[in-house]
């Protein structure tokens, strides 16, 4: 197996486990956050309806008008704010985190600071 291919069976492995572990509901539904190299994605996801609250994300027309890029900080930190705020429009204030697999830094550190700024608790 090669090293780009281990990489992304390491990183499924470690969304299965953190999957198994958190399920979110009406009341707290999952915050999942998803990267790419050109954009970060997030969503509120009630797993018991099996649907998607809220969402937001840098290929937003309305953030990606604000943003000089989508895979940046500044970017995560935008769409953080955004979903934020929709989700408190929605009445929901407290979500549970899910990473994706990924290590809380960088972007994904840089989303749930400005989910948290907006309002949300988790």
């Amino acid at each position: 197996m090669d090293k780009t291919k281990a990489k992304a069976a390491g990183l499924a492995r470690r969304q299965r486990r953190v999957r198994g572990k958190i399920s979110g509901t009406a009341e707290r539904p999952r915050l999942r956050v998803s990267r790419s190299n050109q954009h970060i994605y997030a969503q509120l996801i009630d797993d018991v309806a099996g649907t998607t609250l809220v969402a937001a994300s840098s290929i937003d027309p309305e953030l990606r008008a604000a943003l000089k890029s989508g895979a940046n900080i500044d970017a995560a930190r935008a769409v953080g704010d955004a979903l934020g705020r929709r989700a408190i429009e929605a009445g929901i204030s407290e979500v549970v985190f899910d990473r994706g697999g990924r290590l809380y830094h960088g972007r994904v550190a840089a989303l749930a600071d400005g989910a948290r700024e907006a309002g949300l608790k988790f």
